[in-house]
């Protein structure tokens, strides 16, 4: 038996033992693929176990996560330090960084955060985009520092899902010549064949989509051998390789059959299974030494590669090196805030376009900003001057602009795939509304602590006429329940400004900004944008000692009620909270400068759903919101019939606090 078929009984076997250990997981897929992916990791991959986020490495995406113990097994056998025996042997447990689903952060050598399919492939484009981009701004004529595939296991259910169609299609259009998918063509879902569901030529719709499609038997090494290097000879577009596999391959009884996928084979499918291979019974997590000498050769070379790497670098200069990695920093240079521009008091201005004011503004000074829009970037107002687009060969240090057309699933898996990359801080913009859409991708934005920023316009129901299809009610709330994601509704210019800046600054996590389609005033006193980055601030202060009552709102409901509150009287103070994640991690005292505890009577005012108000309202606050659609009606007739209106907001005010 050669040393690669060694290799490939040893995934196999791993995967067996560690999902018999943990009573559960996903056997199937990576005893299918284990030819595939040791070919691919022990002759092609470029990448250096020992600098796992060298830049110009090849990316490796699972899209097909739950098959998880394919890539740690690959990762152990080739030499990731973060990878040991032991954590195999930990498969799902607590503390492991084995997860049933690879996490990006759990160990180097895991690129991205799969599981949800459909969206490695659709990161792996994100990643593939990134390397373009990277090489147009650093590769020369005389030195190239960015050359690297992104690489994609890609299951039947990947291929099902919408995002990675909404991906592939924005792939196939750009000529991604460096991304190649393996397609695991074994013809088994979770129901069965895939006959019942899945039927269509697969290979047909992605060369309609312009890529390069190729066939290959995927347990013949040769013939796997002969599709890659066709895909790597193919630069003009992207490929994918129908790879023909048997789930469970080896597994006597429960190989072809859904069985396989998603349990353990049981003790006596497994030792029937190793008998077949000829393969130690016990003791368990047999590894070969040949095993390990197939993967870290191949390794080594690519150490190799990675050193000579260094040395073409070096050779650029320092200030290659420097420009290198400043825009491998998540962090802006601090000196583009002070491009920030002030809006003058009392000037009417949409956030939205405020939004578009602070990139015109600011983008010039971060070289890493990469915008783009879902087919509206004249409503989003998400261009910047001098921003090229992004098209099939252009990708120059100029081309800092993407349009993702009517994709936005794909538009938010592909910013998370650039940002995964490195070299970016992609934003993007769309309807709030259509944020329902993005959903699963912000979450593993957020999950993976990708500092990507979402663009939200057109954020209540005030955006009018086209009425409640593109009105968000629910929105705002839904997203402020994903854990690690930012979401700043910002009352005036100033502080969109400033929700710009904290979404810059951070780099722990994602950020929504929800802006408005409506102008609004600029308020006095928010030119100071301290108060905003703290997520809450007082806009408006009582002149007594204690005030009587708070409100308290965000958005376009803060200047109603600074208006409303002006007739309540001079004991009322008006709290603006753009950002209720922000807020709460300030410290308590701070917290109760702006929302002094002794002060029950409290009124939030939002033109959203209500639910979740009582964080800062208490059981006895009241809460003035929407908690049922909108309608098709011009803005004026939309505040008054919802009760938006100062004169509705200081009547409601006037009976709960005569009640209260």
């Amino acid at each position: 038996m050669s040393q690669e078929h060694l290799a490939v009984n040893t995934i196999k076997a791993l995967t067996m033992d560690a999902v018999e250990a943990a009573g559960c997981g996903h056997p199937g897929m990576p005893m299918g693929m284990a030819d595939v992916a040791t070919v691919l990791w022990s002759k092609y991959l470029k990448h250096d176990p020992t600098t796992p986020n060298w830049p110009d490495r090849d990316r490796f995406v699972l899209s097909a996560g739950h098959g998880s113990m394919l890539l740690y097994s690959l990762m152990h056998l080739s030499g990731y330090e973060d990878m040991t025996l032991d954590e195999i042997k930990a498969f799902r447990q607590w503390g492991a960084r084995t997860a049933g689903h690879p996490e990006f952060g759990h160990a180097r050598g895991i690129e991205t955060t799969t599981g949800p399919l459909g969206q490695g492939l659709a990161n792996g484009v994100g990643m593939a985009l990134g390397e373009r981009l990277m090489a147009g701004r650093f590769n020369t004529d005389d030195t190239t520092l960015i050359n690297h595939h992104t690489w994609v296991i890609a299951g039947d259910g990947c291929l099902q899902e919408g995002v990675a169609h909404e991906a592939a299609s924005l792939a196939g259009h750009l000529g991604l010549g460096k991304l190649i998918v393996f397609w695991d063509d074994n013809r088994i879902t979770i129901d069965g064949s895939t006959d019942l569901s899945f039927t269509e030529n697969v290979l047909q719709r992605f060369e309609a989509l312009g890529w390069h499609t190729l066939s290959a038997d995927g347990h013949n090494h040769a013939d796997i051998c002969r599709a890659i290097e066709d895909a790597q000879a193919e630069i003009a577009r992207p490929s994918i390789i129908r790879c023909r596999t048997h789930i469970g391959h080896g597994a006597p009884t429960k190989q072809d059959t859904a069985k396989a996928h998603g349990a353990a084979l049981g003790a006596d499918e497994v030792a029937a299974t190793k008998q077949g291979m000829d393969w130690p019974l016990e003791p368990s997590f047999h590894i070969p030494a040949a095993a390990y000498q197939v993967m870290q050769a191949h390794a080594e070379r690519g150490k190799s590669v990675r050193l000579a790497w260094d040395a073409t670098l070096a050779a650029a200069g320092a200030d290659v090196t420097a420009r290198l990695e400043r825009e491998l920093s998540l962090t802006p240079p601090p000196a583009a805030f002070e491009h920030v521009p002030v809006f003058e008091t009392g000037k009417k201005l949409a956030t939205r376009k405020a939004s578009g004011a602070v990139l015109e503004a600011i983008a010039p000074h971060i070289p890493t900003l990469l915008g783009g829009s879902a087919d509206l970037t004249g409503s989003n107002n998400t261009w910047f001057s001098g921003a090229g687009d992004v098209q099939r060969n252009q990708f120059d240090a100029t081309a800092r602009y993407v349009r993702y057309g009517v994709r936005e699933h794909g538009m938010a898996a592909i910013m998370n795939g650039l940002s995964l990359h490195g070299g970016f801080r992609p934003y993007s913009g769309t309807f709030l509304v259509f944020s329902d859409y993005m959903r699963p991708a912000v979450r593993l934005s957020a999950l993976m602590n990708q500092p990507v920023i979402y663009v939200f316009t057109h954020d209540s129901i005030f955006l009018g006429e086209d009425g409640p299809t593109h009105q968000p009610v629910e929105h705002a709330m839904s997203l402020r329940l994903i854990p690690n994601l930012h979401v700043l509704r910002p009352a005036d210019a100033n502080e969109t400004a400033a929700a710009w800046q904290h979404a810059l600054r951070r780099t722990s996590g994602p950020s929504a900004l929800l802006l408005t389609r409506q102008g609004l005033p600029v308020l006095e006193g928010t030119a100071n944008r301290d108060g905003a980055l703290r997520g809450g601030y007082v806009v408006r202060k009582e002149t007594t000692a204690t005030p009587r009552a708070i409100l308290l709102a965000t958005g376009s409901e803060v200047p109603l009620a600074v208006t409303a509150a002006q007739t309540l009287g001079d004991d009322i103070r008006v709290v603006s909270l753009p950002c209720w994640e922000a807020f709460l991690e300030q410290d308590a005292a701070y917290r109760e400068s702006v929302l002094p505890s002794q002060v029950s009577r409290r009124i939030a005012v939002e033109a959203g759903s209500t639910l979740g108000w009582r964080t800062f309202i208490g059981t006895n606050g009241l809460s003035l919101g929407i908690d049922r659609f909108g309608a098709s009606a011009p803005l004026a007739d939309l505040q008054r019939e919802f009760g938006f209106t100062p004169e509705y907001v200081v009547n409601a005010a006037q009976q709960y606090l005569a009640d209260s």
